[in-house]
């Protein structure tokens, strides 16, 4: 498996190479502080923040804390002593990073919260997909899908979390729930991939489907985490379309499992538009300027910046992915990155 992300890392990164303008002269160096790379968002993110910043004259480095949150902890406090233009956190938990946020803006060092939505704390800019809706985006497919199975909304759900430390998965699970709650024949089972180990996944649907072999839908919050679903149906003697299966955040592993008939839905996060926004207003971050609420396009996206508690907050729409639409090159798992280039907002 890490072969393959480090493959598909490697073409991404030779994909955004060469679609990367001549440099502008450097305003600086930003860092970039990844929480993991053991799936495809986080590979990508990597990438596509640094091709974007680059088009807007920023340098970027990027420390991967491997999922452990003492070490990004560790890092925040080596960033610091360097003094970059700002810090880019996904944080590895969102509790455990608020004093080391605080330390850093206290040094005077804007921090941009990217993916990751952290609340307790103000910083400086938060760029995130809107993860409740993406919860409501699958609701909707659940609710059609369960429909067409079963003659009306009814039947039991496996829902496959992501690391409860992790406010990403959480704001799917709020979303997706809150609006199953209008169907109240659909049991929803849910469990947490910890750490977001695709083989946690795999034993948490290798347990349910002998503990409730009547499940109709699994949905998993990641597509590397239906990769191990998969695995674990086939070694029960399941083919494509003997249970119904969703993801949401739109990786190439989860558009090649539609392709193959397994995968019903894809919820795409907007990787591309949630970086090119970071570069967008890194300027007004890294000079500490107002940021505007309103509309604002990202790369064709309509997306929104509200001024929250926590500070200036752009919230960027997902979409459904399925068999009909699944080849659209607008989707970031089809690995075509845009050919627009950012511009900083004035």
């Amino acid at each position: 498996m890490k072969r393959i992300l480090l493959a598909v890392s490697g073409i991404l990164a030779l994909a955004f190479a060469t679609l990367t303008p001549a440099f502008a002269q450097s305003k600086g160096t930003v860092y970039y502080l990844v929480p993991t790379l053991l799936d495809e968002f986080q590979t990508g993110s990597v990438t596509a923040l640094e091709l974007f910043l680059k088009q807007v004259g920023y340098e970027m480095k990027t420390l991967n804390a491997d999922n452990k949150t003492d070490a990004q902890q560790s890092q925040m406090n080596d960033v610091i002593a360097l003094k970059p233009k700002a810090i880019i956190l996904a944080a590895v938990d969102f509790n455990a990073l608020k004093p080391s946020i605080e330390a850093a803006r206290a040094a005077g060092i804007p921090v941009v919260e990217f993916d990751r939505q952290i609340t307790s704390t103000p910083s400086d800019f938060t760029s995130v997909a809107g993860t409740v809706e993406i919860g409501h985006i699958a609701a909707d497919q659940a609710e059609k899908l369960l429909k067409a199975k079963n003659g009306s909304v009814k039947g039991k759900v496996l829902q496959v979390l992501g690391d409860p430390g992790d406010p990403y998965t959480l704001d799917i699970q709020k979303g997706f729930e809150e609006k199953m709650k209008a169907f109240p024949d659909v049991k929803i089972i849910s469990l947490p991939a910890m750490q977001w180990e695709a083989s946690n996944a795999g034993t948490i649907v290798a347990d349910q489907m002998l503990a409730n072999p009547d499940i109709d839908l699994i949905f998993s919050h990641a597509a590397h985490l239906s990769v191990a679903a998969v695995a674990s149906l086939e070694a029960a003697g399941k083919k494509p379309g003997d249970v119904m299966l969703m993801s949401s955040n739109g990786a190439p592993v989860g558009l090649d499992l539609i392709r193959k008939g397994w995968l019903n839905v894809e919820v795409e996060q907007p990787l591309y538009a949630q970086a090119a926004a970071v570069a967008m207003f890194m300027d007004k971050v890294a000079n500490k300027q107002e940021i505007k609420p309103g509309d604002y396009d990202v790369l064709g996206l309509k997306s929104v910046v509200t001024k929250e508690a926590w500070g200036p907050n752009i919230k960027i729409p997902g979409a459904a992915i399925t068999k009909e639409n699944v080849d659209n090159p607008a989707f970031w798992g089809n690995q075509k990155a845009p050919t627009d280039t950012v511009k900083a907002v004035e």
